[in-house]
């Protein structure tokens, strides 16, 4: 056992798959023994900025995970509503636990020992460190692993294999019937006319109706489409993928992709906002992504590593506040 492992590290997020990946992805790259806790916050804590919460712990619903002693060496933490409790912890743990928060706190960062909001948040301070893109549990050896265990269910397909990553209706994107339509013609096209191998994924965002659309037109032999029945193939899908397809509603989706150092496609969904196109101008600046346009390209890229680069800095920063 190496000495990171004698380590404790709560990876506390309020449940959201996207939260959840982050937190955990960060953890398991730190290398400590990683404890994933799950909570929620009660009225009248939960309405307030994490900064102005007294007694947040007491706050906590009873369906919460426990947070109390012993305090963690480092407790990380995404989304808003899980600062109060990452203050809370720093305070009675009398700063023993070193605190991470991944994204926007929302609270002056002097509340927290280190801040990785993404760049395209524009966030700035002393302790506070942007990442280029999300947060994830991606690893090669996750992909390669995943890609073996589950290679013979997408024996069939033909090569070069397409993995079509696709989100769906959020507060800033929308995926209309018309646009999942087209989609799935241009997709269609690319199986006949390049003979492709599509592997295709929703989510819960992509609604039952655009789900049924995909579902009706990627039939055949060359087509293999995964809406939540049975094992999750997305991580084979990118182990075994020569392209990715990804739309543009999800950093998370598409920093995932851009991991992998395999082509990566965007999909441009109606919507978006300042802080999306700023996200997807920078990934195309450095040459990591191009749009989709119904056609595929080759090209290289250095795969991203920011959960790998935050994991360093994390360690680097613990040790000097140690040393």
């Amino acid at each position: 056992m190496n000495q990171n492992e004698n380590k404790i590290c709560w990876a506390v997020s309020t449940g959201e798959t996207g939260m959840v990946s982050q937190v955990l992805g960060l953890a398991e790259a730190v290398g400590f023994t990683v404890q994933q806790k799950s909570i929620r916050l009660r009225g009248p804590w939960s309405w307030l900025p994490g900064h102005l919460t007294p007694f947040a712990l007491k706050g906590l619903s009873s369906g919460a995970d426990k947070l109390a002693p012993p305090w963690p060496d480092l407790m990380i933490t995404c989304g808003r509503r899980s600062v109060a409790a990452s203050i809370a912890v720093r305070r009675l743990s009398a700063g023993k636990t070193f605190t991470v928060h991944v994204q926007n706190p929302l609270v002056p960062s002097r509340y927290l020992d280190l801040v990785l909001p993404p760049r395209h948040d524009g966030l700035t301070g002393a302790n506070v460190h942007p990442t280029r893109a999300s947060i994830h549990r991606i690893t090669p050896e996750k992909l390669s692993e995943e890609a073996d265990r589950m290679a013979a269910q997408f024996a069939n397909l033909p090569r070069p294999l397409v993995c079509v990553v696709i989100g769906g209706n959020s507060s800033a994107h929308k995926l209309t019937r018309r646009a999942t339509e087209e989609l799935a013609d241009q997709l269609l096209a690319l199986s006949k006319n390049k003979g492709v191998g599509l592997a295709v994924t929703t989510s819960r965002r992509t609604g039952k109706e655009n789900t049924a659309i995909l579902k009706n037109k990627l039939t055949g032999p060359n087509c293999m489409l995964w809406s939540g029945e049975g094992k999750n193939p997305y991580f084979a899908m990118l182990g075994l993928a020569d392209y990715i397809l990804v739309t543009s509603d999800s950093a998370s989706m598409v920093s995932e992709a851009c991991a992998t150092g395999k082509p990566v496609h965007i999909i441009d969904l109606e919507g978006g906002n300042e802080r999306f196109a700023k996200f997807h101008e920078s990934l195309r600046n450095e040459g990591i992504t191009r749009p989709f346009t119904g056609a595929l390209e080759d090209w290289r890229y250095s795969p991203l590593t920011c959960t790998q680069d935050a994991a360093k800095l994390v360690l680097e920063k613990m040790k000097t506040r140690e040393g």
